[in-house]
């Protein structure tokens, strides 16, 4: 079989937009980006205590910037990507919602809530990545999780991200 010229370019553009298409939706690629834009930001700690809704949670620092309360880089990643994206930071046994573009039912963003203890939940607690499918607040999504460490290597937090199935 012998493809024109104008064919095999067809071709080969359409198989550029859908690799692309494969990786604007491919949860590892977004959570690196999430994560090179905390970085930029600052190392994470925590450091003291802020009330968020009805708790007191740690409060979560990716170097000077606060980042409960703080939507501007979950947003932007939404912006670019169409993913949803949050950051928790560890309180006790639990990941909490301190900063995340997810919203409940109700329509509000879904902070002071807690990581669903499930496979998501082991993996990051254990310091690992989980990436799989996963139920956010009722809705199902293709979703990657990965801890956030401070510098001496504890556990502090975690991000995610995930596309809707």
């Amino acid at each position: 079989m012998h493809l024109s010229r104008r064919t095999l370019i067809a071709f080969s553009l359409t198989l550029s937009a859908l690799s692309g298409q494969a990786l604007a939706n491919d949860p590892k690629a977004t959570i690196s980006q999430l994560e090179e834009r905390l970085a930029k930001i600052g190392a994470p700690k925590v450091e003291g205590t802020m009330a968020q809704g009805d708790k007191t949670l740690p409060a979560l620092y990716f170097g000077a910037r606060r980042i409960n309360g703080n939507y501007d880089v979950v947003d932007e990643i939404k912006k670019a990507s169409g993913a949803t994206a949050t950051v928790f930071v560890k309180d006790g046994d639990d990941f909490v919602r301190v900063s995340t573009n997810v919203l409940t039912p109700e329509g509000k963003r879904g902070v002071g809530t807690p990581l669903a203890r499930a496979k998501a939940y082991e993996a990051v607690k254990g310091g690992k990545e989980y990436c799989g499918d996963v139920d956010v607040l009722g809705t199902p999504f293709n979703a990657c999780y990965r801890p956030i460490k401070d510098g001496s290597g504890a556990v502090i937090g975690a991000t995610y991200i995930g596309y809707k199935k």
